[in-house]
């Protein structure tokens, strides 16, 4: 499988100096009343993956490793259903946006729209204001990335495994990133979710001001997973060659509070696509994990066009 280097070293041009410097901002979406709230992620090193004494640690979470990660965006909270019907549904995407930035001169009819599916994929927990989305495939997620990235004229996308845990630390190296508080406080899980996903935001942030980071629905990431992903010193994340197996972080309101843990990597399954003839087949939905959504990050400094399809999901 081919890998890729830490960015800077690909000379997309990031700037490790400047990250401090970049504050949150809230992305508005013009013609309607929905934005999406984008925390600071400084620069900095840590340690990836989990020591050998860690419990519920897996054998994939080593050799651990330190990794340098600039400086990036991530949303502050899960993408929602109101969100990605937006997408969906493209009913703005001639509205001029009012702020629109110069980091991607991309046309929006450009992005290829998702199918509109005629059931109900939240099978049967909701889509109202607020909750999460689930049951989409990395390809739709990384669609949405495009799609926004197209309206709003800034470069969004996927967090890579190393961001995501990086995030999720906010500086810690234990299991997880409080100390003296419980998991309940924090994450929507099998001991208190009754088996469904919840609003995002009514749980405790982590340091960095990210809620849901633990729980409620696990998060695609940019990575093809590998067992062996960490004996690589030198890549920086492992781009899609594949459908399957994908890495999702985060665990989800199914997972058990090691799945939880932030060095804990989960993968995606054909099996998230079983259901049918109920539902079609898609590359867009998947049919029975609605407990796999996403979020999304912009990095501090854009990569260049031609790097875009590294970051772009196309494959599958």
């Amino acid at each position: 499988m081919k890998k890729y280097l830490i960015p800077t070293l690909l000379c997309l041009g990031i700037n490790l100096g400047q990250a401090q410097d970049k504050d949150a901002y809230v992305q508005a979406l013009t013609g309607t009343d929905l934005s999406i709230d984008m925390v600071a992620i400084p620069e900095g090193t840590f340690m990836l993956g989990s020591p050998d004494g860690e419990h519920g640690r897996n054998a994939d979470e080593g050799p651990q490793r330190n990794m340098d990660i600039p400086g990036f965006w991530m949303s502050q909270y899960e993408i929602t259903w109101e969100l990605y019907n937006l997408f969906l549904q493209r009913s703005i995407d001639q509205i001029v946006e009012e702020h629109k930035g110069s980091d991607v001169n991309l046309e929006v009819d450009a992005v290829t729209g998702a199918t509109i599916p005629y059931v109900d994929m939240s099978l049967g927990m909701g889509t109202e204001s607020g909750l999460p989305i689930g049951n989409v495939t990395q390809l739709a997620a990384s669609k949405f990335c495009e799609w926004l990235s197209a309206k709003t004229g800034h470069f969004y996308r996927l967090p890579t495994e190393a961001e995501w845990e990086y995030a999720a630390r906010a500086g810690s190296q234990d299991p997880y990133f409080f100390e003296g508080d419980t998991l309940e406080e924090y994450a929507w899980y099998s001991q208190n979710s009754d088996d469904t996903y919840h609003p995002v935001g009514e749980k405790k942030p982590n340091p960095w001001g990210l809620y849901d980071i633990y729980g409620n629905v696990a998060e695609w990431t940019l990575d093809q997973y590998s067992p062996d992903a960490y004996q690589d010193k030198n890549a920086y994340f492992q781009p899609i060659q594949k459908e399957y197996p994908v890495v999702v972080r985060g665990g989800s309101f199914k997972d058990d509070a090691t799945e939880l843990r932030s060095a804990s990597r989960k993968v995606s399954k054909p099996l998230w696509k079983q259901r049918d003839p109920q539902f079609p087949r898609s590359k867009w939905w998947h049919t029975d994990a609605p407990f796999v959504g996403f979020r999304i990050v912009r990095p501090m400094t854009p990569p260049p066009p031609e790097d875009y399809h590294l970051y772009w999901i196309h494959k599958n």
